[in-house]
């Protein structure tokens, strides 16, 4: 990987050394499990001065006696380095989604949502039935497995919750990433609620900071 930051870092530093050269710089969100965002969160900590890290999220769902683990991370900087993200996200099975800075101007109320495959369809479909206008502007799903074990709740023996744990890893849980526009502003509120309350997680731009 260090080699692979370096030959990327190289190119970002030719193409920069142009006076006339605007560096560009995007968004992207990586979900999946904690192996793939620990090794993203590192490939990011070796770019730390063309990338920065703006957040890290460990979550687990409820599931009735299941708990569903999956990880998030938000990525900020040289869009030449972050589009490098998406090659070795994809390679390694995980959702990646890129937010290019054009977004803010072009699109309103812009957001990234992160859930399970199923959760995200459900609360989508709730969001139709109330009319509300948004649009998909892209969509990320994982192709590899993210973590589910017995919840805490459920009393059997270390040994045998091991045991079992092939049987319900055997149903692949698809997670769903996505940057979804709402047309209007006195929708946000009513579109974060459906989804907040189906346990999407949101990512609301407005509260982005960005000082460059």
């Amino acid at each position: 990987m260090i080699e692979d930051n370096i030959r990327v870092l190289r190119q970002a530093a030719k193409v920069t050394t142009d006076s006339n050269y605007k560096i560009e710089k995007s968004w992207c969100v990586i979900a999946g499990n904690v192996d793939l965002v620990d090794e993203m969160a590192y490939k990011a900590i070796l770019s730390n001065a063309n990338v920065k890290i703006l957040f890290r999220e460990h979550v687990i769902l409820k599931d009735g006696k299941l708990d569903k683990k999956f990880d998030f991370i938000m990525i900020y900087g040289n869009s030449i380095i972050i589009n490098d993200f998406k090659i070795k996200t994809r390679n390694r099975g995980g959702a990646y989604v890129q937010i290019p800075r054009r977004y803010l101007s072009d699109e309103p109320n812009l957001m990234v949502l992160v859930a399970p495959d199923d959760v995200m369809k459900y609360a989508l479909s709730n969001v139709e039935k109330t009319k509300i206008p948004f649009k998909i502007l892209q969509e990320s799903q994982t192709t590899s497995f993210i973590d589910i074990d017995l919840s805490n709740e459920v009393k059997l023996p270390n040994f045998i919750k091991s045991a079992l744990k092939p049987f319900y890893n055997a149903n692949e849980v698809v997670l769903t990433t996505l940057v979804v526009s709402v047309e209007n502003d006195n929708h946000v509120e009513k579109f974060q609620s459906i989804a907040t309350s189906n346990k999407i997680f949101v990512i609301d731009f407005k509260d982005i900071v960005t000082e460059d």
